[in-house]
């Protein structure tokens, strides 16, 4: 091998330059660390090995050195030596094969996950930039990479399906369903295979915070995957859609005491992690065997450098933080008042101006929804899900709850004074049943996953309009019908930012599988022979997102706080009957008539969650030049359950009947 030079502390990681790499690694409590190069992907043993001297390699606790003559593709890892006393919380293991928690690029083999030399200024952007899209204009489609196209009726070809070259290729139905933003399930590198050997579909395990995952590549090369999500980052921004990752830095894939070794537990088991009192024990707010100790300085640092990554040098627009709250916990488990992790990102001027989301909660039972830190922060509203699927499945005493979910969350986010975007509305997400599976199942039907249908959400404020399961009764199918068109409703027309999941658009079923981490299968995939086949509710949908943007468009241009929103009084509330409220516990209806900030716009909803016809009174329109007419009727079948804005019949009468579970809008 050439002459080698000590190399540097900084950058952290592999620095690729003309000349050859630098290679820097941190390791508070090693004694020893060797660098490893292997020759090809499937080798178990390094073909040269560099010894770092701590005399001339190491500074601080970084361990370092400058290789001549390395190239991008080169295959490489760690060995670490130092004490193996799990009690005091060191687990160095002089056998393992270790990752750099700082690679661009991982190559999994059947020997050991290997890390790959990337050169990152070797792309292409042709003046690609983050749209910076506010959020006052922003729809969110959650949706699973892979998923998205891997059904063999995607009508890709077989090397295309389940990869970002084959998302790349849907992309013109995302423009037509209007959303302006995709939100990505995980594509950080991770182990696909779960601690008890299950498939890992959802990727909540990573292996490495860097470094996209391989197996979405068409390529199946650790560095064309770079390039090629890149190449759908650029596809999409080109679309005008934004690209939101869920991001997981909350806990890794090494799990709990008996989990694999890849990376962090071999390096620095004492820095990365937090343990518990007896540290051979690992702290699980994660649910998922271990909780990265997040506001270690070293940890933080990783973090932060990996969101400036993705920013920098993957020009994603913003990142989704899976249980975010761990991040507010110290390494013993307390909660923050003040985080500096939660701070550091939310100060970061890299990262300024980009979308910030946290499902502010963790599985170890902290639950921050209104009260999450700092300025930028938005939330996912998990309220807003349950209030709105407890008041439209005919449950008591919603009345209340359902109102406030509409206008914004008033009683969980008023106080903070933040725009009326704090909270991420959705109905349901990747993590419960679809949307489709929510009309049409009571009860869970998991057993497919092997754990005795044991896992998942017991309780889903689901309801299966008569029948559980499929139905070849019309009457049932078009109740769950309208009860999906009552929620896109809801999602799409409160005050806040809408999220819709991936298939929801086209009922999408799981077959009551409300937690199908380990089916990549058709059972998760999404199925495109339903958009021909449900193109009525799918007109449903593109109508309303089409009537949200406009909408939006006209918000963004009157920015104000969601407490300044509501103080300007132009909601008026009635029940059946004008200005008569009814918030009693047994009562299903009601209705409000909303003017735009512009006064350009009114609009009287009435809702019925009874299980009877009503007649409501209708107020007099604000703007009698213009008149009542007739957008939204969700008791109808398609076309006449949506009308092109402003293009409905006109609607002249005192009173209108709404049948029962159904929502009519009319405009002016």
């Amino acid at each position: 091998m050439a002459h080698l030079h000590p190399g540097h502390s900084f950058p952290i990681g592999a620095s690729y330059s003309p000349e050859g790499v630098n290679f820097s690694l941190f390791s508070k409590h090693a004694e020893r660390v060797d660098l490893l190069f292997f020759q090809n992907r499937e080798d178990s043993e390094p073909a040269s090995i560099i010894r770092l001297d701590p005399r001339a390699n190491r500074t601080y606790h970084y361990w370092h050195v400058f290789v001549p003559d390395i190239r991008p593709g080169q295959y490489y890892a760690y060995r670490v030596f130092g004490p193996m006393e799990p009690h005091q919380g060191m687990r160095f293991d002089p056998f393992k094969v270790l990752l750099d928690p700082y690679a661009y690029a991982v190559a999994f083999s059947d020997t050991c996950p290997k890390s790959v030399v990337v050169d990152l200024d070797a792309y292409d952007w042709e003046g690609d930039l983050p749209l910076c899209r506010p959020f006052a204009q922003t729809i969110i489609y959650e949706m699973h990479v892979s998923g998205f196209t891997k059904n063999p009726n995607s009508g890709l070809t077989a090397q295309l399906r389940g990869t970002y070259a084959g998302m790349v290729e849907k992309i013109p139905y995302l423009v037509e369903l209007g959303i302006t933003a995709v939100e990505l399930m995980p594509v950080f590198q991770f182990d696909p295979k779960t601690e008890d050997g299950r498939i890992n579909y959802w990727g909540y395990n990573p292996v490495g915070f860097f470094a996209v995952h391989e197996d979405y590549s068409s390529r199946k090369d650790p560095v064309a995957a770079l390039d090629e999500f890149r190449d759908l980052v650029k596809a999409l921004h080109r679309a005008g859609i934004e690209v939101i990752l869920d991001v997981v830095y909350n806990h890794t894939a090494e799990g709990g005491e008996g989990g694999p070794t890849y990376s962090f537990r071999g390096i620095d088991n004492l820095t990365y992690y937090a343990l518990e009192e007896d540290k051979s024990n690992y702290s699980n707010y994660s649910g998922c065997g271990n909780s990265l100790n997040a506001n270690n300085p070293i940890v933080r640092r990783m973090i932060l450098d990996s969101l400036r990554f993705w920013v920098k040098h993957m020009h994603v627009d913003g990142f989704r933080f899976d249980l975010a709250s761990i991040l507010s916990r110290d390494e013993k488990g307390r909660t923050i008042e003040n985080p500096p992790i939660l701070w550091d990102i939310e100060s970061d001027p890299v990262l300024a101006g980009t979308k910030l989301i946290a499902e502010a909660w963790d599985a170890a039972g902290l639950y921050q929804v209104g009260t999450f830190v700092g300025d930028s922060w938005k939330e996912w509203n998990g309220r807003f899900r349950d209030d709105v699927r407890g008041f439209l499945r005919g449950d008591m005493g919603m009345v209340k709850a359902f109102i406030s979910r509409m206008i914004g969350s008033p009683d969980i986010f008023a106080d903070q004074d933040r725009e009326p975007e704090q909270s991420i509305n959705f109905i349901t997400c990747h993590d419960g049943f679809t949307m489709y599976d929510l009309v049409s199942y009571s009860h869970k039907h998991n057993e497919l996953n092997g754990e005795g249908n044991q896992d998942g959400a017991n309780e889903n404020l689901s309801w299966n309009c008569g029948i559980e399961g499929p139905s070849k009764d019309l009457g049932i199918e078009f109740l769950r019908e309208k009860q999906m068109r009552n929620f896109f409703t809801a999602v799409l027309l409160a005050v806040g930012a809408p999220m819709i999941s991936m298939g929801d658009e086209v009922k999408r079923t799981q077959l009551g599988n409300n937690n199908p981490y380990c089916q990549d299968n058709e059972l998760s995939w999404f199925d495109w022979d339903l958009v021909e086949r449900n193109q009525g509710l799918l007109r449903f949908v593109k109508l309303l997102v089409s009537q949200r943007l406009r909408r939006d468009a006209s918000q963004e241009e009157n920015a104000m706080s969601l407490k300044e929103l509501l103080d300007m009084g132009r909601v008026t509330y009635h029940g059946v009957k004008l200005h008569s409220t009814d918030w009693s516990d047994d009562s299903h209806a009601l209705a409000f008539s909303v003017e735009s900030i512009t006064q350009t716009v009114s609009m009287h909803i009435m809702i019925n969650a009874y299980t009877e016809t009503l007649e409501f009174e209708i107020p007099k329109s604000s703007r009698p030049e213009a008149g009542w007419r007739q957008w939204m009727d969700t008791g109808k079948a398609s076309p006449q359950d949506i009308y092109d804005w402003g293009k409905g019949p006109e609607y002249s009468a005192a009173t209108f009947a709404v049948e029962a579970h159904s929502i009519v809008v009319l405009v002016a």
